[in-house]
């Protein structure tokens, strides 16, 4: 494994994964932040089967002892499970956890750092980040926004999650020339929503989306994004989120939640407002976006090789 940039000397690549990309099979990319707030081990070895299903092999990606762990057994899996201090790392805080040791969570930023770095296309998530509600005065934006401009990666999610300004998300990926493609949709999905009047770039093939994500890469580079609907049968209404978000940040105002604090508090406030069904959709939505992933990346598998032989 040669990597990139001199960073082969702390990457750990599993056996499986690196014995893929050495012979050009699909890989997809997963995050290990949303093991820490699993409450079992069931759930993470699920995502890896549904990538599995679809014919490409599973890389969850986390910090170990000052090393990029990039594929991972159950064992390793439980372990940042069930640590009770696990360090949160997004893209910049790479550096600090390789020299401080310990375990690290990646986030979808750190992850997709790590994984392009190891040879990895292709990453997914449940949702991604994006512009907060209120950014024109707090300026939060997530650092996922920023990472796409600056790595080479497809990815899956089920859009921006919902607690966010959906609309101003898409104006920062627009103005930052990042594709976004609604896989059976011409619509954004909105995490725990299926879609709003947010327009996008629909494709029903998986061989088309991944034409165009190799034409993209060849002319520009950049990550692409191809966003997945939650199942309809595990969807919550568009408007009760609204509502109980509105609602969130009012209390939010009244009783000086703020910063980070933020986030937690209305995603809380959406989970009580649909009573609960918020998880339900939540492994839907991880469950299928791993497997659109899966079959995506053995399209994109297909794609380089294609274009190879035709050389």
């Amino acid at each position: 494994m040669d990597g990139i940039d001199g960073i082969a000397e702390y990457l750990d690549v599993s056996d499986e994964v690196a014995t893929a990309l050495a012979e050009r099979r699909p890989v997809v990319a997963l995050e290990s932040s949303l093991i820490t707030a699993s409450p079992s081990l069931e759930l993470a070895l699920d995502i890896e089967k549904s990538v599995r299903d679809a014919g490409a092999v599973p890389a969850t990606v986390a910090v170990a002892g000052g090393r990029f762990l990039v594929g991972m057994d159950s064992e390793q899996i439980e372990r940042i499970r069930s640590a009770e201090r696990v360090r949160k790392v997004s893209a910049r805080d790479l550096g600090l956890a390789l020299a401080g040791g310990g375990l690290g969570a990646t986030t979808v930023a750190g992850t997709i750092v790590i994984a392009e770095r190891a040879g990895i296309e292709v990453f997914a998530t449940a949702g991604i980040g994006g512009v907060h509600r209120r950014a024109q005065q707090t300026f939060d934006i997530s650092p996922d926004l920023l990472q796409f401009t600056r790595t080479r990666m497809t990815v899956v999610s089920a859009g921006a999650k919902s607690i966010l300004d959906a609309r101003l998300t898409t104006e920062y990926l627009e103005t930052a020339g990042v594709p976004v493609f609604g896989y059976g949709t011409d619509r954004l999905p909105l995490f725990y929503v299926r879609g709003g009047d947010i327009p996008v770039s629909r494709v029903d093939d998986l061989r088309l989306a991944a034409r165009a994500v190799h034409a993209h890469w060849r002319i520009n580079g950049g990550t692409v994004l191809l966003t997945v609907p939650v199942d309809e049968t595990e969807a919550v209404d568009g408007a009760l989120v609204e509502e109980a978000i509105a609602q969130a940040l009012a209390e939010a105002d009244r009783t000086g939640v703020a910063g980070n604090n933020v986030s937690p508090f209305l995603m809380r406030a959406v989970s009580k407002a649909t009573g609960g069904r918020t998880a339900a959709a939540g492994r839907s939505i991880l469950l299928g976006t791993a497997r659109v992933a899966g079959e995506f990346a053995v399209a994109l598998s297909a794609e380089h090789a294609a274009t190879e032989a035709g050389r």
